[in-house]
């Protein structure tokens, strides 16, 4: 890519007054979207949770949880993300998914990060919610990639400045790679921030699917985004649980 372009008219924001909505979109997650909630209830954060047709009581759980606002919207995770951008009042954008909390400090880092009008958004750095040795060899691999590719995926929690996301008229609604195309859009207007905060994410795909497996799997989807493959029968292949 050539060299970062810094966005215009980007006010330098201070970490203390950063003004964040938190878009988390949701499928059956009653019974993990609590910590997610619960990481990011800090003032001045705005939680939407965006329940694309729960049969377990999600959207319910989340209001009772305190969540700022909790919309329904139709299946699909980009539309999911979409519906919540749109409804959301913050400047700062962050895509939270509902397995996934922040760890601590993690509002004094996205605004630290963004008083530097180049940088256009950002992510975390992954950690998985087990002790086991074979997720610390996996966070490294997955640290190696953000670092040395630029690529961080969902998992991450993504952010972006408010004005990078009204500039590509919101999220796009494709069946898979939505996380990979706002990757690819913050590093279009600007610089991407990999912070060291950690974004402490469940480890149950890993444990259903088999860990080398699904790490594969992470792989060959993220060549079939590169070689631009046809979308539908990508998600086609990479949601279907393995053995299916």
């Amino acid at each position: 890519m050539g060299a970062a372009v810094a966005p215009r008219d980007v006010p330098q924001l201070d970490a203390s007054a950063v003004r964040v909505s938190v878009v988390i979109p949701a499928l059956n997650e009653r019974h993990t979207i609590a910590r997610a909630l619960e990481s990011t209830r800090l003032p001045g954060v705005e939680r939407i949770v965006i329940d694309g047709g729960s049969g377990d009581g999600t959207a319910e759980f989340a209001r009772s949880s305190g969540a700022e606002k909790v919309i329904r919207a139709g299946p699909g995770r980009a539309h999911q993300l979409d519906v919540g951008y749109r409804q959301a009042a913050g400047e700062v954008i962050v895509f939270l998914h509902a397995d996934t909390r922040l760890g601590p400090g993690w509002l004094e880092a996205i605004g630290a990060a963004l008083r530097d009008p180049a940088v256009a958004g950002g992510a975390f750095r992954l950690a998985f919610d087990s002790r086991r040795p074979i997720y610390r060899a996996a966070e490294l691999l997955v640290r190696l990639r953000s670092r040395l590719a630029r690529l961080p995926f969902g998992d991450q929690a993504l952010f972006a400045r408010r004005e990078l996301i009204d500039a590509r008229g919101g999220i796009p609604w494709v069946p898979i790679f939505e996380d990979l195309d706002l990757v690819g859009a913050i590093r279009s207007r600007g610089r991407l921030a990999l912070l060291s905060e950690c974004a402490w994410t469940s480890t149950r795909r890993y444990e259903r699917n088999g860990m080398f497996r699904q790490v594969l799997r992470n792989n060959a989807a993220l060549l079939a985004w590169f070689l631009g493959l046809d979308r539908e029968r990508v998600a086609g292949w990479y949601l279907r649980r393995p053995g299916r």
